[in-house]
């Protein structure tokens, strides 16, 4: 009796990428079919068990442009669609998709968020050039000289002691 390995998978706008999760795969044999059907027989483990899949996928797919690559740890498909539409879903049917197939969260994006430009973010056109001197993340504020760094620091210890001897005086 053959098992079904965990399938994760994840959509752009013009791809599907499909990952079966199934580590030590031996005898790895995946077929695209241009109507939409991705099948995939493999032996994995130490009793060398039997695993078989077939996907009936939303719509068409572009067989010569997909991809497929057999690792060690899984098979990582990325499977061209022929039109460039969101499907609702990865397989074609009413039906509940099966328990061993789980939406990918570290591929996934969102409609609104696949861009032709990757995702980057419009900024309305700011001009960030202007913000040069505030610093910003990992950034440090701007310095002075050498020579300015000991006098700061002797202005900083300065002004310390004349606030803790206020504090002494209020007490």
């Amino acid at each position: 009796m053959s098992r079904h390995p965990e399938v994760k998978w994840a959509e752009r706008v013009d791809k599907v990428f499909i990952t079966i999760q199934l580590p030590d795969a031996k005898s790895v044999k995946v077929h695209l079919e241009p109507a939409g059907a991705l099948i995939f027989s493999a032996t994995a483990g130490a009793e060398n068990h039997e695993y078989e899949l077939k996907l009936d996928l939303h719509d068409k797919v572009n067989v010569e442009e997909s991809k497929i690559n057999v690792g060690v740890r899984n098979i990582f498909c990325v499977v061209e669609k022929v039109e460039k539409a969101w499907w609702s879903k990865l397989l074609r049917g009413d039906a509940k998709p099966p328990h061993y197939i789980k939406v990918d969260w570290d591929k996934w994006v969102d409609e609104d968020e696949d861009t032709p430009g990757g995702g980057e973010m419009d900024f309305g056109g700011m001009d960030f050039s202007k913000f040069g001197d505030m610093g910003g993340f990992g950034q440090s504020p701007p310095m002075g000289d050498d020579e300015d760094d000991d006098l700061g620091d002797s202005d900083d210890e300065a002004a310390e002691e004349k606030k803790a001897g206020e504090a002494t005086s209020k007490a």
